[in-house]
């Protein structure tokens, strides 16, 4: 999928309307273009502000006193309706206002939480690197290879760990991308299953990821360990996942 075609469909992939194939393609381009990175970004930080910085301004007074003016209760004051027709015209404007206001809430509600949408984002980034099959960029058990590997093209240098004597073996790492900005996958195995760690520094963000999720038959875990975040995901037993977690801490802890 080219530049072009991907900016034209970047509105509805940040707002997840599309279908799974055009999001998967658009999703193994980002990493690779700093142009559409640009770009998802500050469609990301629109939406956002749309969401939750949108500006309300208070209708001045001689506006106010028109649309008062213009409004059913003038006009029948004037022409002396019935107080009855009236009562019922303004429980039908209340009861049309009160029908709006609960639309617009419950659409406020339906939209995902910043929370949600980056679980979803590193799931979907697990699931790709399987699809795939990329999911490494440099294939190795060795953490004096895959370490040394990350120099030069992240801001940070990852703790990597081959845990093969607790079941859990190193087999690589790649570069990856979510949460607007350019991470580390480590990637590890259990038995058949693969676990994908990604790793990023917390920054100045109050992280509020779940400590544990469990979505569409995956898992993940999380932690936060000397101003980096971690996040685990894998479709193994659950149990395992946060035996890889605590043996992972345990490591850094040495």
């Amino acid at each position: 999928m080219e530049c072009k075609e991907i900016q034209d469909l970047m509105s509805a992939y940040v707002d997840r309307e599309l279908a799974l194939r055009e999001a998967l393609a658009i999703e193994q381009h980002l990493p690779n273009c700093v142009r559409c990175q640009t770009q998802y970004a500050e469609h990301t930080k629109l939406r956002t502000a749309l969401k939750n910085d949108a500006a309300y301004f208070k209708a001045p007074n001689h506006l106010a006193q028109r649309i008062k003016l213009a409004l059913p209760s003038a006009a029948l004051q004037k022409s002396h309706a019935p107080l009855r027709a009236w009562s019922w015209l303004n429980f039908g404007a209340v009861l049309a206002s009160i029908i709006a206001i609960a639309w617009s809430t419950g659409l406020y509600f339906m939209l995902p939480s910043a929370n949600d949408r980056l679980m979803d984002e590193l799931i979907s980034n697990h699931v790709r690197s399987l699809q795939v099959a990329h999911s490494t960029d440099v294939a190795s058990s060795d953490l004096h290879t895959v370490k040394p590997w990350f120099n030069g093209k992240l801001d940070f240098s990852p703790p990597v760990f081959d845990l093969t004597t607790e079941g859990f073996p190193l087999i690589g790492g790649r570069m990856d991308y979510f949460n607007h900005r350019s991470t580390a996958a480590l990637v590890y195995r259990h038995r058949q299953h693969i676990i994908n760690l990604f790793i990023a520094p917390l920054g100045n963000r109050k992280d509020i990821s779940p400590e544990r999720l469990t979505r569409q038959g995956y898992y993940l875990t999380h932690w936060i360990h000397n101003g980096m975040a971690f996040w685990a995901v894998s479709d193994v037993d659950p149990s395992q996942l946060e035996k890889f977690r605590e043996i992972f801490l345990a490591s850094m802890s040495r």
